[in-house]
């Protein structure tokens, strides 16, 4: 299941079948649309209000892609943006078109969707994909230039509920923590960024 899952998660699966891609994609969705923010979600939602309350800058980095962060009440979020015409928008409607109403996990050997009615833009009605970074595609120029302008001026980490292997993203604790800005993971397990903290937190 997880090689079939990276498989859609590729720019090559949506230009061969955006109709699977986008069935894969709901399915998660609306899997997803019943779960609400957890502690940490919640935690970082609550030091980003401190922080900014004593005047300091909070800035999140994340690879959550359900929306939890934004429900929690983070508002500094930075958003990729959707490739088909530069538009971005978040949408919240289930389904998200009707040709995906009603459907469950994805079969690769079911019946194709026509373009024409999978999920298109407000602005130019062409059709659009996920906003999200998928395998074989590299972050922004202007997204990594951010991220690096923020990464060179922080002086605290927090490294909070990831795995730490994906690239670039598993990067930044290390570069930071070579300038000797303290970092802290929280985690329920040791990861690659473990042995980089200056405090490790499990649970």
């Amino acid at each position: 299941m997880l090689l079939i899952v990276r498989i859609w998660l590729q720019p090559s699966a949506f230009a061969r079948s955006p109709s699977l891609v986008w069935k894969f994609y709901h399915y998660r969705r609306e899997l997803m649309r019943t779960k609400e923010p957890n502690k940490a979600h919640l935690a970082l939602t609550e030091a980003e209000k401190r922080f900014e309350e004593e005047g300091k800058h909070f800035f999140m980095l994340t690879q959550n892609i359900v929306g939890l962060h934004r429900r929690a009440g983070s508002r500094n979020l930075f958003t990729t943006r959707c490739t088909s015409c530069g538009f971005i928008e978040e949408n919240n409607d289930s389904p998200i078109c009707e040709a995906l109403r009603n459907r469950g996990l994805p079969n690769q050997n079911g019946p194709e969707i026509a373009v024409k009615d999978l999920p298109s833009c407000r602005q130019c009605q062409s059709l659009v994909r996920p906003h999200v970074v998928w395998f074989e595609e590299s972050l922004w120029p202007d997204v990594l230039k951010k991220i690096d302008e923020e990464i060179a001026q922080c002086d605290l980490f927090l490294v909070v509920g990831t795995s730490a292997i994906v690239y670039p993203a598993a990067a930044y604790a290390m570069i930071v923590a070579r300038r000797g800005i303290p970092v802290a993971e929280v985690n329920i397990e040791k990861t690659p960024s473990t042995s980089i903290s200056t405090f490790h937190f499990e649970g």
